[in-house]
C-alpha cells in the first residue's frame, strides 16, 4: 500500500498544478457524486495536452478523467485530480480507491480469460476468480463468469470511429448478478470501451481516449 501512495503522490503533484483544464474537471465532476454532473466535453487537442495516457471513467454519478502514472507489467495506476485511483489489469479493474464503494483485491482461480484476450475466448468461455469488497468488509467472494461474442459493433470516440468487437460477459456472486460488456480491437484484444459492474453500488464506464500501448491505435 505504501508504494500505492508514492505513486499516486508522485502522480498527483502534476495533476494538482492547476496548468490543465482537463484535469481541472476531473476534480470538478468527480466530486460531484450528489447531483450527477453533465456528460464532459472533451476534444482531442485536450487530451493531446496531456502527458498521460488518459481514460474517461464514469460511475452512476459521477464522470471524470484518470491519467496513468505507473505500470507494472500488465498491472496499471490510474489516477484522477481527486485522487481517486483505479488497478486494471489486462482492461479489468481489480482495485479501487476513493469512489465510494470500493474493490480491494482481485484473484483468479486457473487462467484469466482477460490475460489470454477477450478476441481469443472461445464462445461460452467460463471462469472463476474471487474479490474482496470494502463495504461490508467480504472478503474472498467468488464470481463466476461467461463470456458471449457479440460480433462487432462501431463506437466514436473523441469523434472517431472505430470498429469494435463487443464481448459480454455474465457475472453471478451471492446476492449479486449482472451483464458487463466489453469493447475491444479484434485485432489484438485491447480493451477500447467497457461497463463493468464491479460489486453491488459499483460500476464504471471506461472509455480510452489516449491508449496506452501502440498497437491499440
Amino acid at each position: 500500500m505504501n508504494r500505492l501512495k508514492i505513486t499516486t503522490y508522485t502522480g498527483l503533484a502534476w495533476l494538482l498544478s492547476g496548468c490543465n483544464p482537463l484535469m481541472t474537471a476531473s476534480v470538478d465532476t468527480f466530486r460531484a457524486a450528489v447531483a450527477g454532473p453533465a456528460p464532459l466535453a472533451l476534444t482531442q487537442a485536450q487530451v493531446d495536452a496531456v502527458p498521460f495516457a488518459q481514460i474517461k471513467v464514469t460511475t452512476v454519478s459521477s464522470e471524470g478523467v484518470m491519467a496513468l502514472i505507473r505500470q507494472r507489467g500488465e498491472l496499471q495506476f490510474w489516477v484522477a485530480s481527486g485522487k481517486q485511483v483505479l488497478l486494471l489489469r489486462d482492461g479489468l479493474v481489480v482495485r479501487t480507491v476513493g469512489l465510494g464503494v470500493d474493490l480491494d483485491g482481485t484473484r483468479w482461480q486457473g487462467q484469466s480469460p482477460f490475460q489470454l484476450g477477450l478476441h481469443r475466448v472461445p464462445q461460452g468461455y467460463r471462469s472463476t476468480r474471487q474479490l474482496d469488497e470494502v463495504k461490508g468488509y467480504r472478503m474472498g467472494v467468488t464470481l463466476t463468469s461467461r463470456m458471449t461474442r457479440k460480433g462487432l459493433e462501431t463506437l466514436e470516440i473523441l469523434d472517431k470511429p472505430y470498429a469494435l468487437l463487443r464481448v459480454d460477459e455474465e457475472v453471478e456472486a451471492p446476492g449479486f448478478s449482472a451483464r458487463n460488456r466489453y469493447w475491444v480491437d479484434p485485432a489484438n484484444g485491447f480493451i477500447v470501451h467497457s461497463e463493468q459492474h464491479l460489486a453491488l453500488g459499483l460500476t464504471l464506464t471506461i472509455t480510452q481516449l489516449q491508449p496506452t500501448r501502440k498497437d491499440a491505435q
